[in-house]
């Protein structure tokens, strides 16, 4: 039997050998060299923790490759994992939708920092950039989606999930809204209303609520709209449609999105 932590990996490393081989035949087909961008990473990380890589020459260039590339694998298994830990959460998605979702994610997860730290503008990309970009991580999404889609863990196969309803999607659309204006009620407004919750988890979502009306008040507080601030609160609206989803045994893809798409609205309409 497979748990989801050793799916995960198996789904990580999978899709990173998938989307090396996709690049390694794009640069056999069109003659392009390798690219740059995992050293110049290592650099700007390195610049920004007030590190460098010991070396000269050669040898330090050897490590900054080394370092990229080992980078590379460790973004890749770990997406891996956590898009396993997603899927035992309850969120299905066709085979289409679940590849380019992660290899979305995948590029993200690369492209985010190598612009965040000014190793390239991604504005600046020509149409054959981002093909080269592209092309090999929906090779990582999909391996990746296949291999999570394919090992259930014991608990998936006998806990299948159904499809979401309608009510419970626009439950789950409703608790993201106020999530948007207070997040901790995407976690706390489920298990509030769970029956079979027990006291001690109660408490502690009516003292996370109270904490989060107190620090509302305080000036230093981020604005629900801030790059600090909104990522939290598109979360809480996600884990809510998700726990409303395994409170029925349903699929939760549209929930949690339905949760995103509430928080967002309530965070910037609120």
């Amino acid at each position: 039997m497979t748990g989801t932590f050793s799916r995960g990996l198996v789904a990580g490393a999978a899709g990173t050998a998938a989307l090396h081989a996709v690049t390694y035949l794009d640069m056999a087909l069109r003659g392009r060299p390798a690219s740059t961008v995992p050293e110049q990473l290592v650099d700007a990380v390195a610049d920004a923790t007030g590190t460098a890589v010991p070396g000269h020459g050669s040898t330090r260039d050897a490590r900054r490759r080394g370092l990229g590339e080992l980078a590379g694998i460790a973004n890749g298994v770990g997406l891996g994992v956590v898009f396993s830990l997603v899927r035992s959460a309850g969120v299905r998605m066709p085979f289409p939708v679940g590849a380019v979702v992660k290899g979305a994610a995948a590029m993200a997860a690369t492209d985010v920092p190598v612009a965040a730290l000014g190793v390239s503008d991604p504005r600046r990309w020509s149409r054959e950039d981002w093909i080269a970009d592209a092309v090999p991580h929906l090779a990582y999404g999909a391996v990746a989606q296949a291999v999570v889609s394919s090992i259930p863990t014991p608990k998936e196969r006998v806990l299948p999930r159904q499809k979401a309803t309608g009510g419970l999607v626009g439950r789950s659309l409703l608790l993201g809204v106020a999530a948007g204006g207070r997040s901790s009620l995407g976690i706390a407004g489920p298990t509030l209303s769970a029956a079979d919750t027990g006291a001690v988890k109660k408490l502690a979502s009516l003292a996370s609520l109270a904490g989060e009306l107190y620090a509302d008040k305080q000036p230093a507080t981020p604005e629900r709209t801030s790059a600090g601030a909104l990522p939290a609160r598109l979360a809480s609206g996600a884990g809510g449609g998700a726990q409303l989803a395994r409170r029925q045994g349903a699929n939760a893809a549209l929930p949690v999105l339905a949760g995103i798409a509430g928080s967002a609205a309530g965070s910037f309409g609120g």
